[in-house]
């Protein structure tokens, strides 16, 4: 299974349409969150990715909300569009399991879609064995290191990559680790970014 590994546009139509382009060359899209700007304008960006006609799995970011999502994608004509917060889904018969939103509490302020740990670890609860894990924030230690070399990941992510080895995690949120790969354990772990990355599921994990 070939998926498209995105985060992070934050409002780029370009980017978008260059996603777009590169969708019918993959069996499922992933966005994993931050389609828009603190909470403005995720119209443009979800209308412009909505001309994918591959199946997608979308998380919301810390920019936007689930929601939010919801409301712009029902007078979307985009039916292959699967928003995850909490929930999960099984597309060609991978499970795919997501978890939006800042994770831990950033130090945005009350604009930003943030998450304590503990709040987390009951969106998690029912992630399965072997999913496709798509979580905006990065798991603790792992591609979650920002410009000045601080790790902002999350705890309560990295528990659940531990205890449900995903055959593959992708996240975004941190900027300074765009297009980085990790590894908790024998799961890749994937900082998207927002110029798309086709990745492979072989087996236990990706290539």
């Amino acid at each position: 299974m070939d998926l498209l590994l995105f985060s992070d546009v934050h409002g780029d139509r370009d980017a978008c349409r260059r996603l777009v382009d590169r969708a019918s060359e993959v069996d499922v899209v992933v966005g994993a969150g931050d389609f828009c700007r603190m909470r403005r304008n995720l119209r443009a960006p979800l209308d412009a990715l909505s001309a994918i006609d591959t199946p997608t799995v979308l998380v919301p970011g810390n920019a936007e909300t689930e929601d939010e999502i919801a409301e712009q994608l029902s007078a979307l004509d985009w039916p292959e569009a699967h928003v995850l917060h909490g929930e999960g889904v099984t597309l060609g018969g991978q499970p795919f399991y997501g978890i939006g939103g800042g994770i831990p509490v950033t130090p945005f302020g009350p604009w930003s879609y943030d998450f304590s740990e503990e709040e987390a670890r009951r969106l998690l609860a029912d992630c399965p064995d072997g999913a496709v894990l798509v979580s905006h924030s990065p798991p603790k230690d792992a591609v979650d290191r920002d410009s000045k070399g601080q790790s902002l990941g999350s705890v309560a992510v990295r528990e659940a990559v531990e205890a449900t080895a995903p055959r593959l995690t992708v996240c975004g949120h941190i900027h300074g680790s765009w297009e980085e790969t990790a590894h908790v354990g024998p799961t890749p772990v994937h900082n998207a970014g927002p110029h798309g990355r086709v990745w492979t599921l072989s087996g236990a994990d990706g290539a």
